[in-house]
């Protein structure tokens, strides 16, 4: 008989919550470009952190919960909430917020240790799951809504924001690093 381990524990959902409250409370935080339809935010520097310190089901799932009560309508996200945002020009992005934290969650996981052979390569992670995914949804679907080609998209979408997301993915590093050391097995 296999041994049943709840997939949900209240810690677990707390952490989630609190992660998807993160990722409220750091959407507030951004910076507008005139040219662009999308602005820097901290966004997905929370995305970061929940699939890094969470792992890949609760990092999923604290994401997931944000996307879902966005499309319910509420306004979570820098003030806005509902289908208009999900579908409007930046809505590429937010959809991958739930598959990007389960990816670094679980590649993240993987990586043993908190020397800098593990701070590159959970920086590594969380750069290519955390940054670069997101642009592989956003991208197109900012092509589609804006009507532009993608040499355009990639102007207004994703060239601008690359420094900006590497110096969040040190960041998120850094933090999870220093996590490790004190708490070895956050959740």
């Amino acid at each position: 008989m296999k041994s049943g381990r709840t997939p949900l524990t209240v810690k677990g959902i707390v952490f989630s919550a609190l992660f998807g409250a993160l990722l409220v409370a750091m959407s507030y935080i951004q910076i507008r470009f005139s040219f662009s339809p999308v602005q820097i935010t901290l966004e997905n520097m929370a995305v970061m952190l929940a699939g890094a310190l969470l792992g890949a089901y609760y990092g999923f799932f604290s994401m997931f919960t944000v996307v879902l009560l966005l499309a319910l309508g509420l306004p979570l996200l820098h003030g806005q909430g509902g289908l208009g945002l999900l579908l409007g020009p930046t809505g590429g992005f937010i959809w991958m917020f739930p598959v990007s934290a389960m990816l670094i969650g679980w590649f993240v996981n993987l990586i043993k240790g908190t020397g800098w052979a593990a701070y590159v390569a959970i920086f590594l992670v969380i750069e290519l799951f955390g940054s670069l995914l997101l642009y592989v949804t956003g991208v197109p679907w900012l092509m589609y809504k804006l009507n532009v080609p993608l040499g355009k998209a990639m102007l207004l979408g994703c060239y601008p924001y690359l420094p900006f997301d590497a110096l969040k993915a040190v960041a998120a590093t850094f933090i999870v690093i220093q996590l490790r050391r004190v708490f070895p097995k956050f959740l």
